[in-house]
């Protein structure tokens, strides 16, 4: 396999601790600041914003236990937590399996990895992990896209609790309207794993698992924050159980003027700042009715509204839910069944104009029923997987798309670890009412050659089936396009002892039929150039480095690197706004009741369309997290993100037709804070 290397890369680049010098990703060279730096550098501007602007208070009396005197604090111990080295996924096979005997390429970002990110969103987070680019079409809440080792944001499906909530017109989740506060954990599976979980899986899966009590006890929980650009927010919950009943719930508010979505706007309407706000909450209920037998239930909504320009005071809403029941059955020491009936769903209403406007809706109603069974070398797994995808849109409240299409899955599977051997093995059909029957598999094997070493390989296929608007929008859409399908091999390299864990993976990704909006003009389709069709073959190779080390008792560095090539077999050109080497480096520091952390992310150059022609130019961000201990329950922490206040952009709205129109905007220095409290 050949890695790309492209114009400037040097293979003596060197990594230093605190003189870091980035020419593998053809960007300018930085300089990795102490955590404690940008007090100095964000004060200013913070100050500006607490005086302009109460906090929000609102919500502070949800929670009685936010307004107690402050606990005699114990110290804890100076000693910073040990790497993960076994952490459990429900994602890599739909079974908890260790991440260290897991054939896939797995992260999981814990919830503590999720608070050092106080203010800042799911976009930000993501693209910290290994194999993740983000693309973003302004500031908070604006539109953002998920690239997962080089696939597009369509290839990879989110789950929030185990639900789609995805839109079926465009493909894609709105992960920008999900807030940070109400995420407990999130699980990262690199790969095609269609044959767990259905169509769309090219790329890989993204599960959200919202935040839950882990407790018999009742525990509060809260926060209220504010940082630049006007931004405030407020959360509280709690989590509780009586008897056999746990339960809990949470509510959360963010709200900010934020900035221009674009960078220099001709017009002069959309020179404001394009601000965002966001009402969400969770809860859940498990009552177990009997040992081994137990029936939950859980809701999420989150309802935001941005602000975007387009020479008119223009503004879109999207409300996300994910709300369903669980019932759990062990009916032998063996055999575990799981029934789960849940309904994803995601509303946007757009307003493009004094006379243009548009509502999407999309249902997606899901059931599950799961069978495990503990074998002595493993697991088996038999499932059913029912999906209905029920769309309306309307287009100035004229209805342009009424269709619904239903999926039934079929899926057989193993995973076994004995001795010095992992396993693991899927296949699944899938029959569509809109595009008949797909046959997809997986199989993947690790051997353990020393107690540090292991080396895994992995093979999958998977399929995307088209969105509703490629199929049927109104002068644009295609009823003939055929699903895209794709083949993934994989192999990897780990090592891991209590002080230092590495992983190295390479990955080829054959991707064919891949539908593209560069299409020219049909019978059907009226926009030139931008019409959906299958445009041929992709090949995308690559190389992820990751790893942690424990310097001493205090002193963490982690970091991760991608090397990829996501090209088109056609015409050789990258796709669009796909980096070819990009990665993070982390310095973690804990003390007492300190601890700091830095982040230092780049990239290299992407371009924004699919014939190369516009560039967007490489960068590199400095970010850092300051956290104290204030008494046993409470919690002071800062975060500031671009410390060297780099100007760059993640997309453009520049084409063929307008090629001197602005890039989208991106936010300079800027500082949050809040006050925590946890009863954890």
């Amino acid at each position: 396999m050949e890695i790309p290397r492209g114009d400037g890369f040097k293979t003596n680049d060197i990594l230093k601790l605190l003189n870091v010098s980035i020419n593998v990703f053809d960007v300018e060279p930085v300089y990795l600041a102490f955590p404690f730096y940008f007090l100095h550098a964000g004060s200013h501007a913070l100050s500006e914003t607490i005086m302009n602007k109460k906090i929000i208070l609102g919500l502070i009396a949800l929670s009685p236990t936010l307004t107690q005197a402050q606990e005699v604090f114990s110290n804890s111990s100076s000693e910073i937590a040990s790497l993960s080295l076994d952490e459990v996924t429900v994602t890599a096979a739909r079974v908890p399996v260790s991440t260290k005997t897991a054939t896939g390429d797995v992260t999981v970002i814990t919830h503590d990895e999720i608070d050092r990110l106080k203010g800042s969103s799911l976009p930000d987070l993501l693209r910290l992990q290994p194999g993740l680019q983000i693309s973003t079409n302004g500031g908070m809440g604006t539109a953002s896209n998920v690239f997962l080792r080089g696939t597009n944001a369509e290839q990879v499906v989110i789950l929030v609790d185990g639900l789609r909530i995805n839109s079926a017109t465009l493909g894609t989740t709105a992960i920008e309207n999900l807030p940070l506060a109400l995420i407990d954990r999130i699980e990262i599976l690199r790969g095609p794993a269609s044959s767990l979980y259905g169509a769309d899986a090219i790329g890989g899966v993204i599960q959200i698992f919202t935040r839950r009590g882990k407790t018999d006890q009742t525990r509060f929980f809260g926060s209220v924050g504010a940082g630049s650009y006007d931004t405030y927010t407020g959360s509280a919950g709690f989590g509780s159980r009586y008897r056999a009943l746990q339960f809990g719930g949470q509510i959360n508010s963010y709200d900010t003027r934020g900035i221009s979505a674009k960078k220099h706007p001709p017009q002069a309407i959309d020179r404001d700042r394009d601000g965002y706000r966001n009402l969400s909450g969770s809860a859940y209920a498990d009552l177990e009715f009997r040992e081994g037998h137990s029936l939950g239930v859980n809701f999420m909504e989150s309802d935001g509204r941005n602000d975007f320009d387009n020479a008119y005071n223009n503004y879109s809403t999207t409300n996300q839910q994910a709300y369903g029941a669980t019932l759990k059955n062990q009916l032998t020491e063996h055999w575990n069944s799981t029934l789960k009936y849940g309904i994803g769903r995601e509303r946007s209403f757009s307003l493009n104009s004094a006379t243009s406007n548009s509502k999407f809706d999309s249902k997606q109603t899901q059931i599950t029923w799961q069978h495990d069974y503990s074998l002595a070398v493993g697991t088996l797994t038999f499932a059913y997987d029912r999906l209905e995808q029920d769309v309306d849109t309307l287009s100035n409240g004229i209805p342009s798309i009424s269709r619904t299409r239903n999926d039934d899955g079929f899926l057989v599977s193993f995973v076994g670890n004995r001795a010095a051997h992992s396993t693991q093995m899927s296949v699944r059909e899938d029959h569509n009412s809109q595009y008949g029957n797909y046959v997809t598999g997986g199989f993947g094997y690790g051997y353990t050659f020393s107690p540090e070493w292991k080396v895994t390989a992995q093979y999958g296929s998977a399929f995307r089936a088209p969105t509703f608007n490629q199929l049927y929008f109104p002068s644009f859409g295609d009823p003939t396009l055929k699903p895209e399908k794709s083949d993934n091999f994989e192999m990897s390299l780990r090592y891991q002892n209590t002080a230092i864990q590495a992983k190295m993976t390479v990955f080829e990704n054959h991707i064919r039929d891949l539908i593209q909006n560069v299409g020219p003009a049909t019978s059907g389709c009226s926009f030139t150039g931008f019409c959906p069709v299958n445009a041929g073959k992709v090949v995308i190779q690559g190389l992820t480095i990751e790893g942690g080390a424990m310097l001493d008792d205090e002193w963490q560095l982690a970091g991760n690197l991608t090397i990829q090539s996501p090209r088109s077999d056609d015409t050789n050109k990258l796709l669009p706004r796909r980096s070819q080497r990009y990665g993070n480096l982390q310095l973690l520091y804990k003390s007492g009741n300190w601890n700091a952390s830095t982040e230092l992310s780049a990239s290299s150059a992407r371009y924004n369309d699919a014939e190369n022609n516009f560039r967007l130019g490489g960068y590199t961000l400095l970010n850092a997290s300051l956290g104290y201990q204030l008494a046993t329950h409470w919690k002071l922490l800062a975060r500031a993100n671009n410390l060297l206040n780099k100007d760059y952009a993640l997309a453009t709205t520049k084409s063929s037709f307008s090629p001197n129109a602005p890039d989208y905007n991106t936010m300079g220095t800027n500082v949050f804070i809040s006050l925590n409290y946890d009863m954890k």
